[in-house]
């Protein structure tokens, strides 16, 4: 009961309403990001296409969940070539697997932020992914209504779902097997 009322307490602070909120994920305000070892470097990239809702109780916090889905074909490097041999066979098979999709599963608490765990299922494999979660406030938003900001961080390795392409050039991977993923959502109260 301690937990409950702690958890209920933080979340006010942080500025949650009382009563269940759903929320939509904006996609123009909001960035799915990632990073993966390209020889002796890193590339940094994103998804432009992500859509889904994040449901929140603050009076049962473990109860908060996320839906998303996100096009593969929106993958952005900032390099045209390189997202079109991304979408091809070698690596998403984005005709094959047009979207990703993460379904939460599990949210633990740890003071103003929370891991949460959830099912992500990608080039045709599901398992599971723990996005450390930290909640960034709520108000106004710049159209009229209630907005909200959300930071997560988490990781995983390609290969776990299939993603198996690799070369080698002397002793060093082409393409690294840890993808790390940075989120900066913004999710909105329907009007």
């Amino acid at each position: 009961m301690k937990l409950k009322i702690a958890s209920f307490v933080v979340l006010l602070t942080l500025g949650v309403a009382v009563h269940a909120d759903s929320l939509k994920i904006d996609p123009v305000h909001s960035t799915v990001g990632f990073k993966i070892r390209h020889l002796f470097a890193n590339v940094t990239g994103r998804f432009t296409d992500v859509s889904g809702v994040i449901s929140v109780d603050p009076a049962h916090p473990e109860n908060a969940s996320v839906q998303a889905t996100i096009g593969i074909k929106s993958i952005d490097t900032a390099n045209p070539k390189r997202d079109q041999d991304l979408r091809g066979s070698n690596f998403f098979d984005a005709d094959q697997f047009p979207a990703m999709t993460f379904k939460s599963t599990s949210v633990q608490v740890k003071g103003q932020e929370a891991d949460v765990t959830g099912d992500l299922t990608l080039h045709g494999v599901t398992k599971p992914v723990t996005l450390h979660v930290k909640f960034n406030g709520k108000g106004p938003g710049m159209m009229g209504g209630i907005t909200t900001g959300w930071e997560a961080t988490g990781s995983l390795k390609r290969s776990d779902y299939g993603l198996t392409w690799t070369k080698t050039i002397e002793g060093t991977q082409l393409v690294g097997d840890d993808v790390s993923i940075d989120l900066e959502i913004t999710a909105d109260e329907p009007k």
